[in-house]
């Protein structure tokens, strides 16, 4: 998906709470990522991490916009100024923190394996098993994702396919293109309850996102330019205040039916 336009009018942008805003920043996102970012045939931005969007900007006092484009371009548009934040589902990670800033991570999520139904390892009770099962297999995840990072580290052996769009591996997998998937267990939840095939399921083993920080990092977090210290501390705070106001919270059970906050960010 090649969304690079910047997003305007009504509806479009995320307007602060306040009558005259101070100031103005553009947010990147991918807008491919449900129900986390997506963006609809009018180019209205919606989801959990729009919500959590409109929400900083309200604190901020600022206008804002997003600009969507595919997610693994997001961070050299950063570097490249193109926009100011980065807000869509993005791990926390000390490979990507070497590129750019990051925030307070404002949320924690762990991922899933979905598989073949009738597959041994369905019922595995540890990730060192579903590992040894999916070997020789091939399992999509989105590029550019930590998922891939972390399945190149913990199971060699298996075969990697990148796309683009969560939405293009999905249909793949639906297709029967795919042994299997690795992603969010928010996305993976969703898109199974919508796929409709008894041929597919998740694992009983979730793969928590803080067991390997390397790959999967330390929470899901803003990302602010290597340059602009200012801008992370006022993001920052605005953070911590939407998680200890529910505004968080509120937000990830409206999009995941789960509270995905992370309260630990701001002790």
């Amino acid at each position: 998906m090649n969304f690079k336009k910047t997003l305007l009018g009504a509806g479009l942008v995320l307007m602060s709470a306040a009558s005259v805003a101070a100031t103005s920043y553009k947010i990147g996102t991918e807008g491919g990522y449900p129900p986390w970012s997506m963006v609809d045939a009018a180019g209205t931005v919606t989801g959990f991490d729009a919500d959590v969007g409109a929400a900083l900007c309200a604190k901020l006092n600022a206008d804002c916009q997003f600009v969507v484009q595919s997610f693994d371009s997001l961070i050299p548009s950063l570097s490249a100024n193109r926009f100011d934040l980065i807000i869509s589902g993005m791990s926390y990670t000390p490979e990507r923190a070497k590129r750019v800033n990051f925030s307070t991570p404002y949320a924690v999520e762990d991922a899933i394996f979905i598989l073949k139904a009738d597959s041994e390892i369905i019922k595995a009770d540890s990730a060192e098993a579903i590992f040894a099962g999916v070997a020789g297999k091939t399992i999509g995840v989105q590029g550019g994702t930590t998922h891939g990072a972390y399945l190149a580290k913990m199971a060699p052996k298996v075969k990697i396919k990148d796309y683009e769009t969560l939405d293009q591996m999905q249909i793949d997998l639906d297709a029967g293109r795919l042994d299997g998937t690795f992603a969010d267990l928010t996305s993976q939840s969703r898109f199974l309850k919508q796929m409709n095939n008894a041929d597919f399921a998740l694992t009983d083993t979730v793969i928590k996102g803080s067991s390997d920080p390397e790959t999967l990092g330390y929470g899901i977090a803003v990302g602010i330019h290597k340059d602009n210290a200012e801008l992370k501390q006022k993001v920052d705070s605005a953070l911590c205040e939407l998680i200890k106001d529910g505004t968080v919270k509120s937000a990830s059970e409206k999009w995941f039916d789960i509270d995905i906050a992370n309260y630990d960010a701001c002790k």
